[in-house]
């Protein structure tokens, strides 16, 4: 899959790495739940890491491992365990290149999450509640590509 960039939204944290594809998965466990503040943590493992700008903080969430984020605006970015990092697929900069191939720790995970692909849904510039937010909308998150200083 070659190198892969990525970062934290406000650009404070950012990396560069390979990784393994078939390492890529959604773990639901209530520790993941709660680091992700999310339903799952999508992570896949890394090989060759590199921090380009800055590193991620870190919080022995175990006796072992550690979870990296920006210390800036708090982004989730690492679960770290025995040797190796896996990065969350959200942070590359082309998350739709990292499919997921299985999942863990089905024990927490939320039910209704099958129905969700059932649920009702529309992009967010269809939304007439949301047509002047859009419309005026600032974004100061860093973009998705590295920037001149970090390639």
């Amino acid at each position: 899959m070659g190198v892969q960039t990525g970062g934290c939204q406000c650009g404070a944290v950012r990396f560069r790495c390979e990784i393994d594809v078939g390492t890529a998965h959604i773990c639901h466990c209530r520790m993941c739940q709660k680091a992700f503040g999310s339903f799952f943590a999508p992570l896949v493992r890394t090989r060759s890491l590199v921090w380009t700008k800055a590193e991620p903080k870190r919080f022995r969430s175990s006796n072992h491992a550690e979870r990296g984020f920006c210390p800036d605006c708090g982004t989730p970015l690492t679960y770290e365990s025995h040797g190796s990092v896996s990065i969350a697929i959200g942070a590359f900069d082309d998350p739709a290149a990292i499919a997921p191939l299985k999942q863990f720790g089905l024990e927490a995970k939320l039910a209704y999450l099958d129905g969700l692909a059932a649920l009702p849904g529309m992009a967010t510039e269809d939304d007439p509640d949301m047509a002047e937010l859009t419309e005026t909308l600032v974004s100061y998150q860093h973009g998705d590509a590295p920037s001149p200083d970090e390639a």
